[in-house]
């Protein structure tokens, strides 16, 4: 490790990026599965069970949007200490970004997020239901601004890089860049999958402490189908995002398929440990010529290779294993998803219907969305290595004079915290699963 406060630097933000990911997406895929059980308790015959569910989720929704807020600050924190010099070369484009985020979330749970979680019972079951597709769209609204930033970053339009800064030419350009549309829909799918196994194995456990009701039928089988949709949608985006990234970031797509050498057979890597040092990927199981479909192409038209780069590319076996895991656990996710749609349909989806043995494994899925999440960004982050912003910024050039041991120290610090908010998210969770919550009938006047 030829750098380590830079190491530690990126680790630290990763550490804190993706606390922030993981109850972000967990607060959008359950803000709009929430707004599914509102629009389903219309039904006269199934009002009971969908306003339970919605009742009982609703608590989860709110841990994860607290949570996701109080994360944020460190994120925000981290970019002025960790990254001075970022804002100084993006500002321009960065700062209305982030400015439009943090405006939407305020405006969102401050005037939303309380008449949702505390205003059911003093207005029409019409206007509540307004009020949870509102939080549904300002928490994907201050998402897309995150997001249009984090997609420019990996593919600069719309300005010119002008005396060390970029100014902006053309804000349509800049706000819809070419990974814009990849990562609002890899988003929307990983919410959506971080919430259905939540779903699932949460409603597995409920099972086997309390009576299986009407409510926890309904959830099961919305999380069920809502995981298959979900790893459905996750293996098209893949499929999209590896084209856009052969074209866009042909060293990240070369380091990927851990593909050396300019112009030799371009096999992909299914399996393998590429060593940077030898430039050989040792043990590899390789598929021949199929690298050609994922990597970029030279004016000759031959496969990109990582010599080409001179040292600017991503970490080859970090950028490597992490695509392979994130693929390896989404197509997972999916033949289990398709094999159990396909098994429990003779008994109606009834969760009650299946053996205990099988509802604890269920249970054991309600945290698969966590390490999705994990490979995603870490595939994402450190595939567009050693540049912040592609091609034209580099982390070296923006990182902090702190020195490592520093660094090292708030790593730390950060990483208890984390640990001790993630522990106690669990239990919360797992104390609402035990016992419920308490059915609250609407009351007129004061409460």
């Amino acid at each position: 490790m030829t750098n380590s406060p830079l190491w530690l630097a990126q680790i630290q933000f990763f550490t804190s990026l993706g606390f922030l990911s993981l109850f972000l997406l967990l607060e959008l895929g359950l803000a709009w599965l929430l707004v599914y059980f509102k629009l389903r308790a219309v039904s006269p015959g199934q009002r009971v069970c969908f306003i339970q569910a919605y009742r009982f989720w609703a608590r989860i929704f709110a841990l994860t949007s607290i949570l996701a807020l109080a994360a944020g600050f460190p994120v925000l924190i981290q970019l002025g200490t960790l990254w001075p010099g970022l804002m100084a070369r993006i500002g321009e484009v960065a700062g209305p970004l982030l400015a439009a985020a943090v405006l939407t979330t305020f405006i969102m749970k401050s005037c939303f997020l309380g008449a949702m979680l505390f205003g059911q019972r003093r207005m029409s079951d019409r206007a509540h239901t307004l009020v949870v597709v509102m939080v549904a769209c300002g928490t994907s609204l201050a998402l897309f601004w995150v997001l249009a930033l984090f997609a420019w970053m990996q593919a600069p339009a719309g300005g010119q890089f002008l005396e060390g800064r970029y100014q902006v030419t053309s804000w349509f350009d800049a706000l819809f860049s070419p990974f814009l549309f990849t990562f609002v829909w890899m988003t929307l799918a990983l919410a959506l999958f971080g919430a259905a196994f939540m779903m699932i194995g949460v409603t597995a456990r409920q099972s086997l402490w309390q009576p299986v009701d009407d409510s926890h039928r309904q959830v099961f089988r919305t999380g069920l189908f809502a995981a298959v949709l979900s790893s459905t949608c996750l293996i098209g985006a893949l499929g999209v995002y590896s084209q856009q990234v052969a074209e866009l970031q042909p060293g990240k797509a070369a380091a990927t398929a851990a593909y050396w050498q300019t112009g030799t057979r371009p096999d992909m890597a299914l399996f393998g440990w590429p060593s940077e040092a030898q430039q050989i990927t040792r043990g590899a199981l390789a598929i021949p010529s199929l690298g050609r479909f994922a990597l970029g192409r030279d004016e000759m038209g031959r496969a990109v290779g990582l010599d080409e780069f001179a040292g600017m590319h991503a970490p080859v076996a970090l950028t490597f294993w992490s695509w392979r895991f994130l693929i390896l656990v989404v197509v997972l996710a999916w033949v289990l998803g398709v094999w159990f749609l396909f098994r429990l349909r003779r008994k109606s989806f009834d969760i009650s219907a299946i053996s205990q043995r099988m509802r604890r494994g269920f249970s054991g899925l309600t945290y698969l969305g966590l390490p999705v999440f994990v490979f995603w960004l870490a595939y994402v982050w450190f595939g567009q290595l050693p540049y912040a912003v592609n091609g034209s910024v580099t982390t070296t050039e923006i990182l902090t004079v702190t020195g490592a041991g520093e660094i090292f120290a708030g790593l730390l610090a950060y990483s208890a915290v984390y640990v001790l908010f993630f522990v106690a998210f669990i239990r919360l969770v797992r104390y609402f699963m035990r016992y419920g919550v308490i059915p609250v009938g609407r009351q007129r006047g004061r409460a």
